[in-house]
Parts: C-alpha cells; sequence; structure tokens
C-alpha cells in the first residue's frame, strides 16, 4: 500500500513503519493515525512478518500533534471517538510491536510508543508528555501504562509536570528498555525485531494478549486462562515441532500461523 503519512518496509520477516512527515518533525495528524492503524492491520494479516518496527523519518521519531489549527487543535474531539476507538493500535495486534524513538518524541510521540511492546530511544532524544502544558491531558492509556512500568511516584513527576526528560532518563526510569547513540536505535530495534523469527509465531501472539490482559486481571483470573491455554498449546502441532527440532538440533518450521489458527479462548 501507498501511505501519505508513513513509509513501509518489509524485510528479514520485520516490517519497518517510518513515520514520514519529516519537514514537520513528523508531528501527528488525523491521517497519519488512520494510516498507522492500517498498516499495523496489514502486517498483523501478513504470516511473512514476524515483528513490526516503528520510527520516525529525519531527526525526530514524532513532535506530537500537528498544531497548524492553533487553538483549534484540540477541539471537536467527541464527534470522533467512534473513529478512533475502532483505528487499530500496537499493542492490539498479535505480533510484538517495537517503538524505534531515534529522535525528539512529544505528547502523542510518546504515549504512541506506550503502547509498543519494547522501547529502545535515542540517548540524548528530548521526550516530554507534555500534555499539561498544552491544556489537555495524556491520552493513549499512559496514565496506566507509565505507572505500571515507572512506578506511581515517577508517573506522577512526568505526567504531573510534562516536563522536559532526555532518552537516558527514560530508560532509567524503566519506560524504555535502552537508551544508545541515536545512530545505534534502529539497528538495535531491528536486530530484536528479527529475533522473533525464531520464535512459534501462535505462541508469541498468546504470550503477548496474556502480557496486556495481565494488567487487568486478578491472579488467579490469569492463573486459570494461563493453565487452560498452555493445555492447549501443548497440543498442537508447533509444540510437537518446537520439541523435535530441539532433539534434532535443527531449526524449527513452524506450521501454525496467527490469522488461522489462534485458539478460541483467547
Amino acid at each position: 500500500m501507498t501511505y501519505e503519512t508513513l513509509l513501509v518496509d518489509i524485510a528479514d520477516a520485520v516490517a519497518t513503519i517510518t513515520l514520514n512527515r519529516p519537514e514537520r518533525l513528523n508531528a501527528w495528524n488525523r491521517v497519519m493515525g488512520h494510516e498507522l492503524g492500517e498498516a499495523l492491520s496489514a502486517a498483523n494479516a501478513d504470516d511473512a512478518v514476524r515483528a513490526v518496527v516503528i520510527t520516525g523519518a529525519g531527526r525526530a521519531f514524532c513532535a506530537g500533534a500537528d498544531l497548524q489549527s492553533g487553538g483549534d487543535t484540540f477541539t471537536g474531539r467527541e464527534d470522533r471517538g467512534e473513529e478512533e476507538r475502532a483505528a487499530v493500535l500496537p499493542n492490539e495486534i498479535d505480533k510484538p510491536v517495537i517503538a524505534a524513538i531515534n529522535g525528539p518524541a512529544v505528547g502523542v510521540g510518546i504515549t504512541m510508543p506506550m503502547l509498543c511492546d519494547m522501547r529502545f530511544v535515542a540517548e540524548d532524544a528530548k521526550i516530554s508528555f507534555a500534555f499539561v502544558r498544552r491544556g489537555m491531558i495524556p491520552e493513549f492509556t499512559s496514565h496506566y501504562t507509565v505507572q505500571r512500568l515507572a512506578g506511581f511516584a515517577a508517573a506522577a513527576d512526568v505526567l504531573l509536570s510534562g516536563r522536559m526528560l532526555l532518552g537516558h532518563e527514560l530508560a532509567k526510569l524503566g519506560i524504555a528498555n535502552e537508551a544508545l547513540p541515536a545512530d545505534q536505535v534502529l539497528p538495535r530495534a531491528l536486530e530484536r525485531a528479527r529475533e522473533f523469527a525464531d520464535t512459534a509465531p501462535v505462541s508469541v501472539a498468546i504470550t503477548k494478549r496474556l502480557l496486556w490482559e495481565s494488567m487487568d486481571l486478578p491472579l488467579p483470573a490469569l492463573r486459570e486462562k494461563e493453565g487452560e491455554l498452555f493445555a492447549w498449546a501443548g497440543n498442537q502441532a508447533d509444540a510437537r515441532e518446537g520439541i523435535e527440532s530441539f532433539l534434532e538440533k535443527r531449526s524449527p518450521a513452524w506450521k501454525m500461523s496467527v490469522t488461522t489458527d489462534l485458539p478460541e479462548a483467547l
């Protein structure tokens, strides 16, 4: 597909989605939000894609919402709720999604990556959950995700102040997996994404679902669901292939697809 605000490249089982408005520091607009959902859906439906990396063109990751509309930037949102709820987000697809935050990330430029499964960040990138400094509030469930990763005190610090952080501080807080020199961020994210080619795709999909759902499930409910899915997985072709390939000292040839073989219990 051809996109107005994105570039998409598929290589080595990884779909790289690049936010592509470098002249606006990849500022987020309605088209970008819609197209990102489409690109994530397409990657999820492609069995050749085992992981997704999201990065930014040029020197920024995403400078936040495009403010070209001035004071009306955030007006009329009540009329867009259903449309935005229908958009597919990184945590909603069945494949790992890694954010390669190669430069400045402000507002939605950091809350959207909070819905990715992993985050690598440029150590000197300027990061800000800036909403309260614009008369708005953080979105994309960042009140929840930041607190779960960094703890209440750190979440209160960064969300209530909207202060500027650097990438290395983001990693120190546990919000990013690793901070690196800017030119190493995308290569590291791609390196990690390619590792998923060795894993069983349906097993990864189930594990990702359980990770995200476990944020809301009481421990007994999680244990019950996990046990049911563990029993299901043990009876599938990929469990047999995983053991046999290990014993035979060869690479596994996975047989199951996330598009057709996910269990009904999910």
